[in-house]
């Protein structure tokens, strides 16, 4: 009998946001197939890891050397050096021994498993899912540090590919493209069920039409772009409501206190609504009428707009990132100039005027995604990737 072979994915945090869901769903598959072992490394506790071990896949708490903008202090850069060699050795305590195949860095923020791979001679994929425009430091840096680290580079869109590898040849010979996969694992949620979270939840009217930005809280997801454009249309539209679903990063609090005091000076407590992070998003999705992304920098992907088309929802995005090879314009939603509050509020208004063409740019999202951005194929993909190493 073939003996299966173990691998180590590491990753940067707990939660469920883009990146977390994409490495569960292909740790899941590929701990599912028989030729593979699964082991995944995060660096605490929290809704990742319990659905991780839910489902039968191996976790070990332990440092992962995460890169953020802070980092990039004169005492961070210093004492670098020393992080990284004791999270190596204190990975190695955690695997006791066991023999790794192959690991798997899932996004640019964890820098241990390409330490350890060089350390250990074990071929290392580094997979991509960001956009890194600043600081410029890290724009020039990271890929050399990536091909140098590397002996496969997985990127989530053509987007992040074209953003990384531009020029660089020796990173181009080692680079593939795998856009991320994702499936429904819910059945749509009943009038009932609906009805709730719009009125208990959403505190919005039966009648009214609700517009959402799902998502982590960030400065670059674009809540104060949509908030502008959603100013100027509540005095002309008096059913329409606008939620924020997400919540911050860590010690990241101020944006909250700041989104909130935009609402407050643009007087729309009564017709927009945060809501912090939800586990099942799918009742989420299912009770928003039109979903908006928009990103002031490009997204690398857009997992979320993959999600809304899933529950048959319009998707209104910034055209540029990896959210152009998700949306297409004028059938499954819009695409509008980036940073451009006044298109965003023309093509929310062509929504919330004509809720035929919300129905209709729902089901045909709902079969792009069904077709072009599957978890089988995703997984499939990768699962050759992995045999061929």
């Amino acid at each position: 009998m073939k003996k299966k072979r173990t691998l180590l994915f590491v990753h940067q945090s707990s939660e469920l946001y883009g990146s977390d869901k994409t490495l569960f769903y292909l740790a899941k598959s590929v701990n599912e197939n028989i030729n593979f072992n699964v082991i995944v490394v995060i660096p605490d506790e929290g809704p990742l890891k319990r659905l991780l071990e839910e489902n039968h896949i191996e976790v070990i708490i332990s440092s992962v050397v995460k890169v953020s903008r802070e980092m990039f202090s004169f005492w961070n850069i210093v004492s670098l050096p020393f992080n990284i060699v004791s999270s190596i050795i204190k990975l190695n305590k955690n695997l006791k021994g066991r023999k790794i195949d192959i690991i798997h860095s899932n996004t640019l923020a964890v820098l241990v498993g390409g330490f350890y791979s060089k350390v250990y001679g074990i071929r290392h994929i580094w997979h991509i899912h960001e956009i890194i425009e600043r600081p410029k430091l890290v724009k020039v840096i990271y890929p050399i540090i990536v091909n140098f680290f590397s002996d496969y580079v997985v990127y989530n869109s053509q987007a992040s590919k074209r953003f990384f590898s531009k020029g660089n040849k020796s990173l181009e010979k080692k680079s593939i493209t795998i856009l991320n996969g994702l499936d429904r694992e819910k059945s749509a949620s009943s009038d009932e069920e609906i009805k709730n979270i719009r009125s208990s939840l959403f505190k919005v009217e039966e009648d009214d039409i609700v517009i959402g930005l799902v998502g982590r809280i960030n400065k670059w997801k674009g809540h104060s772009l949509l908030l502008g454009s959603f100013g100027e249309l509540v005095g002309k539209y008096k059913n329409i409501k606008l939620v924020f679903v997400g919540s911050v990063a860590p010690k990241q609090e101020i944006l909250i206190k700041n989104l909130k005091a935009i609402i407050e000076e643009k007087d729309l407590n009564k017709k927009c609504k945060i809501i912090p992070f939800q586990n099942d998003i799918w009742k989420i999705w299912d009770s928003i009428d039109i979903a908006v992304v928009p990103s002031i920098e490009p997204e690398p992907f857009g997992l979320v707009a993959v999600e809304a088309m899933l529950a048959e929802k319009p998707v209104i995005a910034s055209s540029h990132g990896g959210v152009k090879e998700i949306v297409v314009h004028n059938k499954t939603g819009f695409l509008f100039e980036p940073n451009n509050s006044g298109e965003l509020c023309i093509f929310l208004e062509k929504m919330i005027t004509d809720k035929n063409k919300i129905a209709e740019f729902g089901i045909n999202g709902k079969n792009r995604a069904e077709e072009k951005f599957s978890l089988n194929s995703y997984s499939k993909k990768f699962i050759e990737l992995y045999s061929n190493i």
